[in-house]
């Protein structure tokens, strides 16, 4: 039997301001995982940066700073077998015109900085968000 996991999902604020939250809760649930904890919150500019930290350099740092710093996000923990990969299928590609349809980018994202959610994109990942956002 394989061991639970847990990841780290969030819902950005277009998801929220979008009333998008229960969508994003339902599709997890109905795919098997287990919502474990949840939170709504502001992002600060200091937790953004030790959030996206892997993007410092990047040329987008700044609107992506800006973006999830602009209203409040639902940050969540998510357990299951497989959980991790479980609700990066479910989300779909990070650009909503690339994601398959039945996702959550490729039915409800806008935009490659507004696509609704963001997931752990591996373990070391999850426990760092999972830590960040809940410790």
């Amino acid at each position: 039997m394989e061991m639970d996991e847990h990841t780290f999902v969030m819902v950005k604020p277009d998801g929220v301001s979008r009333g998008l939250i229960g969508e994003v809760i339902s599709r997890l649930e109905r795919k098997g995982l287990r919502l474990e904890r949840i939170r709504m919150l502001t992002i600060t500019e200091e937790m953004a940066r030790h959030h996206y930290a892997e993007h410092l350099e990047r040329p987008f740092f700044p609107e992506l700073l800006d973006f999830i710093c602009s209203g409040p996000v639902v940050a969540m923990d998510w357990s299951g077998p497989g959980a991790i990969a479980t609700a990066r299928e479910v989300m779909g590609a990070t650009d909503p015109r690339k994601a398959e349809r039945g996702t959550i980018r490729g039915d409800l994202g806008q935009e490659v900085t507004q696509n609704i959610v963001h997931g752990s994109d591996g373990p070391e990942s999850a426990k760092r968000e999972l830590a960040l956002f809940f410790d």
